[in-house]
């Protein structure tokens, strides 16, 4: 979510735009279903491991009596994980072949931590949900499935691990493979790709496998180098909040232009164009745009820039750039929810609403239902939101934001929830714009 459940600094070019063809992924499943392995067989079969960084772990693991490295050191970073051989928090590598990008985050396994799973999927265009060919569909399994498929994710890849220790057949795959895609459509997810694997061995992560001449599909690598991206923020209207506005006086020290400037959550942005303020709605028309101290004719999502508007509007960080069609201005808001904190969530609690750059008091009026997170259903909720739940809530603000269905936009349509005393995040929320919810007039109605 571009508003904190899961930011992170991504190099870009000259131009400041990210690269071509870049793909955030996220491994997720159950616990020894493998995932460490899984990544660490990607960075190390696509030479993406620094020479001493593979000499280290080749002797960690001779130390400990095995026969191979053991791949999974590549990602638990955490003492606590390479003591205990879990992973614990999420464990974010970059790493690029000749076909594309890659930001991957690897996910813990266990129910306690399906918190940071949210955060590593947050920004995911696609989740790779691995299951352990032995055990098959899981509980957990499903639970990161709702959770990818609540937070929008284009594309599941869904990783039969460890066909080795079922003699690579093909019916043990198939089985598994109808009953989660079967269980995923009921969850409202479209597109899973099922691939047979065994992360150890290396069959078809990186290599095709010999042992499943049965398979007639890609490996895991090639599938992630050819999958389409979706949701391209670059088509998708513009959003542009206000993180600073730059004051430049002019040559002659009479007067001071004012650029506001932010990074573009969404969008294009030329000069000349036509932009509402948002909240306040005033109009005004693009006069200049620069881009690390550089004057450009145009800028495009995520590029960060500073506008200078052809009128004299009062601008401060937290007001939105916008064109049609138009984002919601509204102080009612309904979202899901996903608990982050071990202090419950309640009903009529004050908390503080960070979107985007603007952060305002709200309370949370209602907590609406608990959802069961293996099937989608929608729980009764007594008590509140207990850590790693997630629910409906409706939320009361004190000032108008800008905000989009989640939906439609995942930057401009998601949230934190912040404890207003000590400043703890309590909850990421992504918003659902329902036809009833009061929508605000541009500068009334505040």
């Amino acid at each position: 979510m571009s508003t904190g459940v899961a930011e992170e600094a991504v190099q870009t070019d000259s131009a400041g735009c990210l690269p071509g063809g870049l793909l955030r992924l996220a491994t997720c499943g159950s616990v020894d279903d493998g995932k460490s392995t899984l990544v660490g067989r990607l960075l190390y079969d696509t030479k993406s491991v620094l020479a001493d960084q593979a000499a280290a772990i080749e002797e960690v693991s001779r130390r400990r009596g095995q026969d191979g490295p053991d791949l999974a050191l590549l990602t638990d970073g955490l003492r606590a994980e390479r003591e205990q051989g879990i992973t614990i928090d999420v464990a974010y590598r970059y790493f690029a072949t000749p076909g594309r990008r890659f930001i991957l985050a690897d996910t813990p396994g266990h129910v306690q931590y399906t918190r940071n799973m949210v955060t590593g999927a947050s920004t995911a265009d696609l989740a790779v949900i691995l299951v352990d060919a032995r055990n098959g569909v899981v509980a957990q399994t499903m639970r990161h499935c709702a959770i990818a498929a609540l937070l929008r994710v284009p594309h599941i890849v869904l990783a039969v691990n460890k066909m080795d220790a079922v003699d690579y057949q093909e019916s043990v795959f198939t089985e598994i493979a109808d009953e989660f895609s079967s269980r995923a459509a009921e969850l409202g997810v479209a597109d899973v790709t099922a691939i047979p694997m065994s992360a150890l061995a290396g069959d078809n992560v990186v290599e095709p496998s010999t042992n499943m001449a049965w398979f007639g599909g890609d490996t895991l690598l090639s599938h992630l180098e050819n999958v389409p991206l979706v949701g391209d923020p670059v088509g998708e209207p513009l959003r542009l909040p206000v993180q600073y506005v730059i004051r430049q006086p002019s040559s002659d020290r009479q007067s001071v232009a004012r650029w506001p400037a932010g990074q573009l959550a969404s969008g294009a942005l030329r000069v000349g164009d036509r932009v509402v303020v948002q909240p306040s709605g005033e109009t005004s028309t693009v006069a200049g745009l620069s881009v690390l101290g550089k004057e450009t004719d145009s800028v495009r999502a995520p590029q960060a820039v500073a506008v200078r508007l052809a009128d004299e509007i009062d601008i401060s960080r937290g007001d939105m750039l916008t064109a049609d069609p138009a984002p919601q201005i509204l102080r009612h808001i309904t979202a899901n929810v996903c608990h982050l904190h071990d202090r419950p969530l309640r009903a009529r609690q004050r908390v503080l609403l960070k979107h985007t750059t603007r952060t305002v008091p709200a309370v949370v009026e209602h907590i609406d239902h608990r959802m069961d997170i293996t099937d989608g259903r929608r729980l009764p909720c007594q008590d509140g939101l207990s850590v790693n739940d997630i629910g409906g809530v409706r939320i009361r603000t004190a000032e108008p934001l800008a905000v989009d269905d989640y939906a439609d936009n995942r930057r401009t349509g998601s949230f934190l929830l912040i404890d207003p005393q000590d400043g703890a995040t309590l909850a990421a929320g992504m918003v659902h714009v329902r036809a009833g919810d009061q929508h605000l007039r541009p500068g009334r109605d505040r």
